[in-house]
């Protein structure tokens, strides 16, 4: 069932599974109120379960481009598309969010994977000295860590 993320009352629904569900939902809140300045897009989130496409696509992804498997679950998926970007957005329930920025066009297209973990979750195992961490402030989700790498290959 679709849940429209208000950014304005933070709440958990569909991410009770969670160890860190209130600071995962204070991070969605932090993602839907960034698309909404930025886009005006209403921030809708998925159960995985309704999502399989985009999942296997995320997989398949990563796991080309970084060979990364994750064991944790996937909770929930949210998708920003319009004519230059597709941006889908993975919620995991360690408290991890990967997203994909992926420009369809351009000379010098964006694409690159976000990782963002919310305060409470650990750095999993498959991530583990792979990558840096950056931290940075948030009203709604407190201390966010982040990193990425960039998509070196044509995905869509």
């Amino acid at each position: 069932m679709a849940y429209k993320v208000d950014f304005k009352e933070v709440s958990a629904v569909g991410l009770e599974s969670s160890p860190v569900a209130d600071a995962l939902a204070g991070l969605r809140a932090n993602e839907a109120r960034y698309f909404w300045n930025k886009y005006k897009f209403e921030y809708v989130t998925y159960p995985a379960s309704e999502k399989q496409k985009e999942v296997a696509w995320f997989e398949k992804l990563i796991k080309v481009e970084r060979d990364l498997t994750f064991s944790e679950k996937i909770l929930e998926v949210a998708v920003y598309e319009d004519d230059a970007l597709y941006w889908p957005e993975f919620y995991f329930e360690n408290g991890m969010v990967l997203n994909v920025l992926y420009e369809k066009t351009g000379e010098k297209p964006k694409r690159a994977v976000g990782i963002k973990l919310a305060v409470g979750a650990l750095v999993p195992p498959e991530l583990e000295g792979k990558f840096k961490f950056a931290h940075q402030r948030s009203k709604l989700a407190g201390e966010i860590r982040g990193s990425f790498f960039k998509v070196k290959q044509t995905w869509l």
